[in-house]
């Protein structure tokens, strides 16, 4: 079974999206981890998914680029010199053309790059729209499977064995 890939440039995403930018305004660190977080837990849901989230390192200096894997998805912070843009070109032309990949970024130079390759663009808006889809179908399906809050034996009983039940606690046979 072929896996599919999602390749994240991740400070695009953080400052396409307001509530990202607005945190990176405050904290950078904190706007990458909550992008981390909302990407594992995308994941979570689409399992055949390989999601790889890339962070820009190229204007560190002596940065020798770091890759690890956080929970279920993977993330790459660039070496010196090295964009994430270039990173996910490399990383794309390394797949086999079998694989489905898309690259979620609004940088338009970008998406003409990697769509010459053979990856699907995603754009950062479509990117929130599905992760929003995601949220809501998971939302929906633990309020529809969550027990009820006076969860008694008695209300999963069928009807016969609750009138056995109920005869043997009035004491009758």
């Amino acid at each position: 079974m072929k896996k599919d890939f999602l390749l994240v440039d991740g400070y695009n995403i953080i400052y396409a999206w307001d509530d990202l930018k607005e945190l990176a305004e405050i904290s950078l660190e904190s706007a990458r981890n909550k992008l981390i977080d909302i990407m594992s837990n995308y994941q979570g849901y689409k399992s055949r998914l390989t999601v790889i989230v890339v962070f820009d390192g190229y204007l560190v200096k002596g940065n020798i680029g770091k890759a690890y894997q956080h929970n279920n998805i993977f993330v790459v912070f660039t070496k010196e010199a090295e964009t994430a843009d270039h990173y996910i070109e490399k990383t794309v032309n390394r797949f086999p053309r079998e694989c489905k990949i898309r690259v979620a970024t609004s940088d338009g130079l970008e998406q003409l790059i990697i769509l010459g390759h053979g990856a699907v663009r995603m754009s950062a808006r479509e990117l929130k729209v599905e992760i929003e889809y995601v949220n809501h179908h998971v939302r929906e399906m633990y309020i529809q499977t969550r027990p009820p809050k006076n969860n008694l034996l008695m209300d999963n009983l069928d009807d016969e064995t609750q009138k056995i039940l109920e005869r043997m606690r009035r004491g009758e046979n």
